[in-house]
């Protein structure tokens, strides 16, 4: 009898978040599934590490699941190394992140932790996926995208993996099931924050700042993820944890380095 894929499941707004409970329960039905996620909310916190604390995990039954949990006191990226070092019986078959409570599409990857666990997964060379629906409310409802988050699931588990491990940031837009269109594979749509701070003071007097900002879509072309979000599909958008800008290698090749040494040298 084929043993059941090993599933890791992590996210980044906390072991309790009604995101990680639901993507919990949609893994159960695909694989044998072990949980290991942060103690409290990291939305925001990137790919960071714990170096200078020490990490507690602790082994934890939240609900009546057949699932085996962890909750860890460091960030999404802590619990995948966790995970993979001395908690897990084996290197997982595959590593799922969310569902992320809110949109982790286009620049928004750089700053999350959901998409960060699994590039963390990947660089260990274990096929990854992360999930995030554009719901901030708590009391989102996840169950719209049930059929197509095991969809990709099951696609990856029973297909071949390319020598290039698959990284998926999926994102799901915040429609009822009947109005999801399907599926679309995009790229990541050229965009920014336009950020300030608030100033402000404590009852003491103390000056603190409060981050604000607003979203900018600088790409209107119909292939990236916020298209497809803005037009009722979930996007899919293939991830590497490679930052080379590959375009510009050989114009920085054509520079004299040597002449340019010399130059500073003498001036």
């Amino acid at each position: 009898m084929k043993k059941k894929p090993i599933i890791l499941v992590t996210n980044d707004d906390g072991i309790i978040a009604p995101g990680i409970r639901a993507l919990i329960h949609y893994m159960n039905l695909l694989g044998d599934v072990y949980v290991v996620a942060p103690n409290k909310a990291q939305s925001g916190i990137g790919h960071a590490i714990t170096m200078n604390t020490i990490l507690h995990c602790d082994s934890v039954k939240i609900d009546n699941g057949i699932q085996k949990e962890w909750e860890c006191s460091g960030t999404p990226v802590d619990c995948v190394k966790l995970a993979i070092s001395d908690l897990l019986p084996r290197k997982p078959d595959i590593c799922v992140s969310g569902i992320n409570h809110g949109s982790n599409s286009s620049v928004n990857i750089m700053y999350s932790g959901t998409v960060s666990a699994v590039i963390e997964a990947s660089i260990e060379g274990i096929p990854s996926v992360g999930f995030s629906l554009l719901d901030f409310n708590w009391n989102a409802d996840f169950e719209p995208s049930k059929k197509y988050i095991c969809q990709i699931v099951e696609k990856i588990l029973h297909n071949p993996v390319p020598k290039k491990i698959i990284t998926l940031n999926v994102n799901i837009p915040k429609l009822k099931k009947e109005e999801i269109k399907g599926v679309k594979i995009c790229r990541q749509a050229e965009s920014k924050w336009k950020e300030s701070f608030n100033k402000r003071y404590n009852p003491k007097g103390r000056t603190y700042y409060w981050l604000v900002g607003d979203f900018i879509n600088l790409d209107k072309k119909v292939d990236t993820d916020e298209w497809a979000l803005e037009n009722g599909y979930i996007s899919i958008v293939p991830i590497q944890f490679d930052l080379t800008n590959y375009s510009i290698l050989d114009l920085l090749k054509s520079w004299n380095f040597i002449v340019l040494f010399i130059f500073l040298l003498i001036f």
